[in-house]
Order: structure tokens, then sequence, then C-alpha cells
């Protein structure tokens, strides 16, 4: 028996209940939850804006140190620290025979699916993700676990399952962010703060945050911003004396929900030749954008989503955790709050009111 959040219905709260998870199948693991991170991806599927059969178990970032294991599981053993990740690649694909891992199709890799292994009021409960961090413990499958150094902070660890990666590959790698160059990232929850920080590592020069939040902007400074805006009217003015009107390289949507009419302002951020990375998440339910077509085309700009970073999880979680432990990536000071498993939505409302980096969930 174990206690997890669960999300019924559309609009519900979450609720904190008992439940059943089954022992560990073929390549299955037992992992005892020690941090997860409030992300607004989950809270996406209780506004409706991501589309999702209910109930499910929430929590896709998290941490925690291994159980037990299952049948044929070879990659981590019981007592690993472990970071869970999602879009596990399963290397044989023709996306990832191409270096598109984070677009892999057999995701997971390709086996039988099994049942859930939650249960709850009697019925079984998917997790979302396949992962279902918002627990004590999960059951997840040895693709999904990444082994970590026993002296990183599981907590810090914990965010490199979603925020740190997607949005420092917003920059790195989607984004394309070269020496020199000037970088605007719209929005600085804890993807944005993440951008900022893959612009640095990527070397661009003028780096700046948006976001109507002072506190996120007074932030955003620790995280590489050069230079901060509370609105994107601002920043355009901003960028234009910087720059002597040529505008920024790279232009990165990362407000908590997008919205198609911000589009075109977006993208008037940028050169021509310059690049738009969409990593909002927009209501499902939405189909229309503003957007100028005459002006985009004959400017040659690029406009591209965001699909966990563009990143491979088996290169990069070890490659940001190695940047982290040579003080060049900052990941302690991207959690704001702490919380219990029981304040799990005075942690969400505080994340709508716009309080913190990151809010994270701890266990004992």
């Amino acid at each position: 028996m174990s206690k997890s959040a669960i999300l019924w219905n559309v609009g519900d709260k979450w609720t904190v209940e008992d439940v059943q998870l089954t022992e560990p199948r073929a390549g299955e693991v037992l992992v005892k939850i020690a941090a997860s991170g409030l992300c607004h991806s989950d809270d996406h599927y209780a506004t409706g804006d991501q589309p999702a059969a209910l109930p499910v178990v929430g929590g896709h970032e998290g941490a925690g140190v291994v159980e037990a294991v299952g049948p044929g599981v070879t990659r981590v053993k019981p007592g690993d620290h472990v970071v869970l990740v999602f879009n596990v690649p399963c290397g044989d694909c023709g996306y990832c025979n191409t270096g598109h891992q984070n677009l892999c199709i057999y995701n997971p890799p390709k086996a039988d699916p099994l049942p859930p292994a939650f249960s709850a009021r009697g019925q079984a409960v998917p997790a979302i993700a396949e992962l279902g961090t918002f627990g004590e413990y999960t059951v997840v499958t040895e693709a999904r676990c990444i082994k970590i150094a026993e002296d990183i902070p599981l907590a810090s660890a914990a965010l490199l399952g979603c925020a740190v990666i997607t949005g420092w590959g917003a920059a790195t790698y989607l984004g394309e962010v070269k020496p020199g160059e000037t970088v605007v990232v719209i929005g600085s929850g804890g993807v944005g703060v993440n951008s900022l920080q893959g612009a640095r590592s990527a070397g661009a020069d003028i780096i700046v945050a948006v976001d109507p939040v002072e506190y996120k902007r007074e932030q955003a400074v620790r995280f590489g911003a050069t230079h901060t805006a509370a609105s994107v009217e601002e920043a355009s003015a901003l960028i234009a004396e910087i720059t002597k009107g040529a505008m920024a390289d790279v232009a990165i949507l990362s407000v908590g929900v997008g919205d198609g009419s911000v589009l075109q302002d977006t993208t008037r951020l940028t050169k021509p030749g310059g690049r738009t990375v969409i990593t909002s998440v927009t209501p499902a339910a939405s189909d229309t954008v503003k957007l100028n077509l005459f002006e985009f085309a004959l400017s040659e700009k690029t406009l591209r989503g965001n699909v966990y970073g563009g990143t491979n999880v088996y290169r990069d979680v070890p490659l940001l955790l190695g940047l982290y432990q040579r003080g060049k990536l900052e990941l302690d000071g991207l959690i704001t709050t702490t919380y219990a498993l029981d304040d799990i939505n005075q942690g969400y409302a505080d994340m709508h009111a716009g309080k913190n980096l990151r809010g994270v969930l701890v266990f004992d």
C-alpha cells in the first residue's frame, strides 16, 4: 500500500489517497520516490488543456531510490539512485537512428504493454507518462531509470526529468543558439529559466528574459539573463535598442499556457532568418494563430515545436549532471518551495500565483 495523488476528472483538485501497486514485473523497477517537481504539464490535465483518459496518477518529473527489481532487469539494482524520464528512445527506429530520439515512435521501447501498475478505489489507474511520481512509490520500466551518483541531491536531480532538459534543449538543440547571438525567452518559470541557462551555456551574448512577475525577472538574472522586460512590447523596444534594430537571433516562447494570438509578436522579436521555438503547451482545442505569413516567409524565419528539448535522455541527463557537478548549471536554486504530498494543491496554487520557479514535492 502506498499513497499517490490522483486526478479523477477535469476540473478536480488532486486527491491524495491509498493506492495498490503491483510487484515489479519482468523489466520493471519499484522506486521509492524522494522528490517530484510540480510541472505545469500535469496541471494541463486538470484544466483539460491536454486531453487524457482519466483518472490518472500524476507526476512525471521525479527521482528516487530503487527498492526492488523484476526479472531480467540489468540497468539498475536495489539501492541505486535514479532520475525517472519519459520519451525513452528504443534505439532502433528511424527517429532514433537519425538523432531524433525524443521523437521515438516506440516510446516506451517495443514491448507488449502491461496493465497499469497502480489501482485505487477498486480499479486500475494509469500513470502520467507511465511514471506517476506524485506518490511515495512507483513501478516503472527499467528503461525509464537513469542511474545517478548518490551524492547528488535527489530533489535537484528530479528536475532533470522535465523542466531542465526541456528548457535547456529548447535553446541549445532546437534554437541552435550560437556564441555571440541574441536570445529572448518569454516566460521565466521552471522551463523558461532553463532556456536561459541553455542560451548562456551555448555562448549567447545578449539574453533577454520576459515575464510580468517581478520576482521571476529578478531570478532570471541568476540563471543567465543579461536583460529583463515585463512584456513583449517592452522587450521589443529593448532588443531593438541593444541590437541597433537588428533584433534577436532566437526567440523561445515558454509561458505557462500558450496562446496563438501572441505568435506574431513573438516572431517579430527575431531578425530575418531568426528562429522561434514554441515550448508552451496551448490548449488542444485551440487551432488558430495570428501570424502574417507574407512577412514571415519573406524574412526566411523558422518556427519549431519542442518535444523534450530535442534531447536524448541517455546522453543529456548525464551531460547536464556533469555540468551541475562542475558548477556550470544551476539546479538547487530552481527549487523555490518544497511541499508535502498532502499539500500538492497548494503547490499548484502557488504556481498559478507566480510564486515559484519550481515547487517540489518531497518525501521522507
